[in-house]
């Protein structure tokens, strides 16, 4: 791992919601020890207008969030990731680039917030259980000793971090 600040790469399939919420939580939560980045197998080239509302809301800077093609961090000249965690069971089952430096990862899968047809306080409630359950798994990543674990501790903990289903970890 790189050190004293980490980078970590939220991927999901279209890079519109899950993902770009736990980019700007982890920018927030782990400010100075964590560079937050998303990208989408198949970025729908714009983020979710509730996930921006959300975020703007609750006073996270958006201004720099963007839907981006995941090729964008295999790139030679990408940072380095340490590590990679996918939030959404679609692109845990895709075949993901080799990323340079070998990062851990974990499948922190949740349901899509997107995906909820109905109204729009029905569609809020959705958007606000995807950002509360990543908010709380955040949270817990942030606090890991990192540097008093060994790499197999480390990923039995991210792993128990992504099967809190109901945020027990």
């Amino acid at each position: 791992m790189s050190g004293d600040v980490y980078n970590v790469l939220f991927l999901c399939t279209g890079n519109s919601a899950r993902s770009i919420m736990a980019e700007a939580i982890l920018s927030r939560e782990g400010q100075g020890r964590f560079r937050a980045f998303s990208a989408g197998s198949q970025p729908a080239g714009a983020v979710r207008p509730e996930a921006l509302a959300l975020l703007s809301k609750l006073n996270f800077k958006t201004d720099e969030l963007r839907s981006k093609d995941w090729a964008e961090f295999a790139a030679p000249d990408a940072p380095v990731m340490d590590f990679v965690f996918t939030v959404c069971d679609n692109a845990a089952k895709e075949t993901c680039p080799v990323w340079p430096g070998q990062p851990m990862s974990a499948h922190w899968g949740l349901p899509d917030p997107a995906a909820v047809s109905g109204s729009d306080s029905e569609r809020a409630v959705a958007f606000n259980d995807a950002f509360r359950m990543l908010s709380n798994r955040i949270s817990v990543f942030v606090s890991l000793p990192m540097s008093s674990l060994d790499r197999l501790s480390l990923q039995k903990k991210l792993d128990q971090i992504g099967q809190s289903a109901e945020e027990r970890v």
